[in-house]
C-alpha cells in the first residue's frame, strides 16, 4: 500500500540562516591524512538532506578555521542572532570547552526561547560517547539528542564513514533522520512567525513508547516516517528520570495522543528512580493501559521477532504481556518485521482519522458470516462488509472495548453463531493468523462442530500472503487487489447463497 507523504509548502523563512553547527574543532579531525574529517562529512550530508527536505538551499553556518583553540570571537558571536537552529555536536572536549559552551549560552541569549510550538530549536547531536562526569549545557538536559554511535556489548561504537560500508549507511540515515526533524521545526518556526500564522498541521498526536537499546534504531525508523506523514510525535523531550515525575509527564503525553504505539524486546530499557523499579517500557505500558481504559486510547503493541528477556525479570514480564488482558488493554498485539509495524501504525492512524462505525448484523434471514480482524483493519475491511451484505449475509465483527473476560466470551459467542469464520489477514502478521486459525481448530475440535474457516488476504502484501495467494488454496479469498464478486463465489456457493440478479 504506497502512502503519499503529506506536503506543505515552507512558509518564508524569518532567519538569514537555516542552522549554526557548533563542534570542537578536534572532532573534526581526520582519521588518516587527505581524509575529511567528521564534522565536514555530517556538514556536507546535513545540507544535502536538508535542502531536500526544504525544498530550498539549505542555509547552514560552521567555523571551519582550524586553529584547534578558538575563542568566542567577533563573527561567531555575529552569526548566531541569524540562525533558526543551533545543532551542537557534542564530544567530552565540546562540553569541556568554555567557548563551545559560550556558543551554546550566546545562542539561547540571542534566540530567547529554545522551543517554539514544542519544536525545539537546539539540536543535540552526540558524536562520542560522553563520561560519567560529564555535564552538558543545561539547554540540553531534557533534549532527546540524536546518538551517533551504537551499543557493540559492553562497548560504544561511534558511526564513522571512515569506518566501512556499513558504517557509512547507518551515517547516511541517521543525518537524513536528523534533516527531517530539522526541516519539521524550521516550518513550526516559521509558521510562528507573526507574519505568517499558519493553520496547525493536519497530522495526528502519536506516542511512541520509548524502547529499550536494542529496538532504538526500529523506533527512530518509525518516529521519522510518521513525522514525514505530517503527524506530531510524543515525547519530544527526554523523559524525567525520576518516576514521580516521570508519571505525571507520561499522563500528560498520553492525554494528547491519539495512538500509542509499545516497541517491546529484550532489553525492559532503563530503570526510573522510584519505588516501583518498574522499567521505563513496562512502566510507560502500565500508564498507556489505564489511559486506554480510562478514555479508549488506541494502542499498538508490537513485539519484535525472536524477543527473549535479557533477564528474568524481562522474561517474565513478556509471557505476562502475551497472555494478560489488563497489560494488553485497548491494545492490538502484533507480531513480525518492522515494515509489519510501520503499516499497522499507519492503518490506525487512518481508521482514526476517518472513523468507522462497527459493522453490526444485518438484518434478514442470510448466514452470518464473522469477521476475526485485528483492530487496525477496521478502515480496511469496509468494502468487504458491504460486499457480503450485498449478497444478503448478515455480517459481524470482534467487539474491542470493554471488560476482558466479557470480551472473550461476546467474541467467542459471535463466532459459535456463524456460519462461517474469516480470518482477515490485513495488518495482523503471520504468527497473529497462525494462532487465530490454531485457536479455531482447537475450538471446533472440542465442541465437535464449528462454523466453516476461510482467509482472507488483505493488503498489505507480505511474502507469506503472496505464498497463500500461490497455493490457491479453495478456503483463501484472494482480496490483495480489491473485493471482485468472483473473489467471494467460493464463499457464496458453500453457504448456498443465490447470486442477486444485479451482480456480474
Amino acid at each position: 500500500m504506497m502512502r503519499t507523504p503529506i506536503q506543505r509548502p515552507p512558509p518564508a523563512m524569518p532567519f538569514d540562516l537555516h542552522a549554526f553547527i557548533s563542534y570542537a574543532h578536534i572532532d573534526n579531525e581526520p582519521l588518516e591524512p587527505g581524509q575529511p574529517g567528521w564534522v565536514s562529512r555530517f556538514h556536507a550530508v546535513l545540507k544535502t538532506r536538508l535542502s531536500q527536505r526544504l525544498g530550498e538551499p539549505a542555509r547552514l553556518w560552521r567555523d571551519d578555521k582550524l586553529r584547534g583553540d578558538d575563542v568566542f570571537g567577533d563573527e561567531i558571536r555575529a552569526q548566531l542572532p541569524r540562525a533558526a537552529l543551533l545543532v551542537s555536536i557534542l564530544s567530552p572536549r565540546y562540553v569541556r570547552s568554555d567557548w563551545c559552551t559560550a556558543e551554546v549560552a550566546g545562542f539561547a541569549a540571542a534566540a530567547g526561547a529554545t522551543q517554539v510550538q514544542n519544536k525545539t530549536r537546539v539540536v543535540k547531536v552526540l558524536k562520542t560517547p560522553l563520561a560519567p562526569g560529564d555535564r552538558v549545557p543545561p539547554v540540553f538536559e531534557r533534549s532527546l539528542g540524536h546518538p551517533f554511535y551504537k551499543d557493540e556489548g559492553a562497548r560504544q561504537v561511534e558511526i564513522d564513514p571512515a569506518f566501512g560500508d556499513d558504517a557509512r549507511q547507518e551515517f547516511l540515515r541517521r543525518v537524513s533522520d536528523l534533516a527531517v526533524e530539522m526541516a519539521d521545526n524550521l516550518r513550526a518556526l516559521a509558521e510562528a512567525a507573526p507574519a505568517a500564522a499558519a493553520p496547525a498541521a493536519s497530522g495526528q498526536v502519536v506516542f511512541v513508547a520509548e524502547c529499550g537499546r536494542d529496538l532504538q534504531a526500529v523506533r527512530a525508523q518509525l518516529v521519522t516516517d510518521l513525522r514525514l506523514h505530517g503527524h506530531t510525535v510524543l515525547p519530544a523531550q527526554q523523559l524525567p528520570l525520576s518516576e514521580d515525575l516521570l508519571r505525571a509527564e507520561l499522563a500528560t503525553l498520553l492525554a494528547r495522543a491519539t495512538l500509542a504505539v509499545h516497541l517491546v524486546g529484550s532489553s525492559a530499557g532503563p530503570v526510573p528512580d522510584g519505588p516501583t523499579g518498574q522499567p521505563l517500557v513496562a512502566l510507560q505500558n502500565t500508564l498507556a493501559a489505564a489511559a486506554a481504559q480510562a478514555r479508549g486510547l488506541r494502542r499498538i503493541l508490537w513485539l519484535a521477532p525472536g524477543a527473549q528477556g535479557e533477564r528474568p525479570e524481562q522474561q517474565a514480564w513478556l509471557d505476562a504481556l502475551q497472555t494478560d488482558a489488563d497489560l494488553q488493554r485497548g491494545a492490538d498485539l502484533l507480531r513480525g518485521e518492522p515494515e509489519a509495524l510501520k503499516s499497522a501504525v499507519h492503518q490506525a492512524l487512518q481508521a482514526l482519522q476517518q472513523p468507522v462505525a462497527a459493522p453490526t448484523p444485518a438484518s434478514g434471514s442470510g448466514p452470518r458470516v464473522h469477521l476475526l480482524m485485528t483492530e487496525a483493519d477496521r478502515a480496511a475491511v469496509v468494502p468487504l462488509v458491504k460486499a457480503l451484505r450485498g449478497l444478503g449475509l448478515a455480517v459481524s465483527v470482534p467487539v474491542f472495548a470493554g471488560d476482558a473476560a466479557e470480551l472473550r466470551q461476546r467474541n467467542a459467542q459471535l463466532v459459535a453463531d456463524s456460519r462461517a469464520v474469516l480470518v482477515v489477514y490485513g495488518a495482523g502478521d503471520e504468527a497473529w493468523k497462525f494462532h487465530q486459525v490454531s485457536d479455531l481448530q482447537k475450538q471446533a475440535a472440542i465442541a465437535g462442530r464449528g462454523p466453516s474457516r476461510w482467509l482472507a488476504l488483505l493488503p498489505p502484501v507480505t511474502p507469506d500472503k503472496e505464498l497463500e495467494q500461490a497455493l490457491a488454496d479453495p478456503a483463501t479469498l484472494d482480496l490483495l487487489a480489491g473485493v471482485p464478486a468472483a473473489a467471494l463465489a467460493p464463499l457464496q456457493a458453500a453457504l448456498g447463497v443465490a447470486v442477486p440478479g444485479a451482480q456480474a
